[in-house]
């Protein structure tokens, strides 16, 4: 850095050799395989936690050792599930394996739905900016309102009477 620069040619000559800025912040994550080749990653959602295990396959989803279909009942739940797949366009090229405890049926697949897309991410680097755009990786905080002493429910008050 002894060199000083006294117009613009001085200066492209003494950045050739350095690195742009977006050159060095394109930086490609590792890929996080297990010793059976799968990605695992835990995903959370109310009170539900989901530990959830991704591996390439047909695109089965299995959830607490039933088919997706018999766990998730509803369409609409199976469609939360399957919404990381989608957006990575890599719909029927993995196989699920799931456990969740916790919540009720909707927190449930919301944890799952979080965990296939870190999974995702862990398994496929470069598919991270695409399942983080849609905002699947981060974790949605919104658990129920406690109870307050005085209240009905958490904010519900009893009915006002004068006398």
């Amino acid at each position: 850095m002894s060199e000083t620069a006294n117009s613009l040619a001085d200066l492209e000559t003494l950045g050739a050799d350095v690195q742009a800025p977006a050159q060095i912040a394109a930086v490609v994550r590792e890929q996080e395989i297990d010793a059976q080749g799968r990605a695992y990653a835990t995903g959370r959602r109310k009170d539900a936690v989901a530990r959830v295990w991704l591996k390439p396959g047909t695109g089965k989803i299995v959830v607490n050792g039933r088919d997706q279909e018999v766990y998730f009942a509803r369409p609409s739940l199976r469609l939360v599930i399957n919404q990381p797949f989608g957006v990575t366009e890599r719909t029927g090229q993995y196989d699920v394996i799931a456990t969740v405890k916790g919540g009720g049926l909707s927190g449930q697949a919301g944890a799952v739905k979080h965990g296939i897309a870190q999974a995702l991410s862990k398994y496929e680097p470069l598919l991270r900016s695409a399942v983080k755009s849609e905002g699947f990786l981060t974790r949605d905080s919104r658990v129920v309102e406690r109870k307050k002493y005085g209240k009905a429910k958490a904010r519900k008050s009893f009915q006002f009477s004068k006398r």
